[in-house]
């Protein structure tokens, strides 16, 4: 359980928000990590692991001619799996990753090539998503090492919108507990 799990699970539970996770080749490692806090049952609704490109579209809605297009391992095919993810577990937020973890190169892109996406409510004057956010990554390493920082980035990614979307009193609550200034 990582701290950054924690804390997407603290601020999801403090904000009363849901969270979906859409999988590609972090094959269930996200949703292993954000379940392994307590708690997480109050605020994080499911996953899909769409592993073969065909069910990006038939789960997840991915465009096809995208994915015809330009494979699986592309910027906007990251945010419509966070995208269709969301709406098909009917949450707040929807998280998701794509890429290549090796041992070969697939559709064209590198090994380490990683999208990881974030797609949460929009509000008057938020810092949210709304309509999405999209990361490329460049990860070195061998296959067990690129997913684990896909995980950790796409946490990373979600807690960054999740802190920006926090009014000035839960800021203050939430530095106070944390011993900050």
């Amino acid at each position: 359980m990582s701290s950054t799990a924690t804390d997407v699970v603290r601020l999801l539970t403090v904000k009363g928000e849901t969270l979906a996770v859409a999988e590609s080749l972090t094959g269930g490692l996200v949703a292993a990590e954000i379940t392994s806090v307590p708690g997480a049952s109050k605020v994080f609704r499911g996953s899909v692991t769409a592993y073969a490109t065909d069910l990006k579209h038939d789960l997840l809605g991915v465009d096809d001619i995208l994915l015809a297009a330009r494979g699986a391992v592309d910027p906007q095919v990251a945010a419509e799996m966070a995208v269709g993810v969301r709406k098909a577990l009917g949450t707040d937020w929807g998280i998701a990753t794509t890429g290549v973890a090796g041992p070969d190169p697939q559709d064209g892109q590198a090994v380490g090539t990683v999208f990881v996406a974030v797609d949460g409510p929009v509000g008057a004057g938020s810092g949210s998503a709304g309509g999405g956010k999209v990361e490329a990554l460049r990860l070195n390493g061998d296959r067990a090492e690129i997913r684990r920082e896909s995980v950790r980035s796409v946490l990373a990614l979600l807690l960054k919108e999740l802190a920006g979307e926090q009014t000035g009193n839960e800021r203050a609550q939430d530095t106070e507990r944390n011993g900050g200034f």
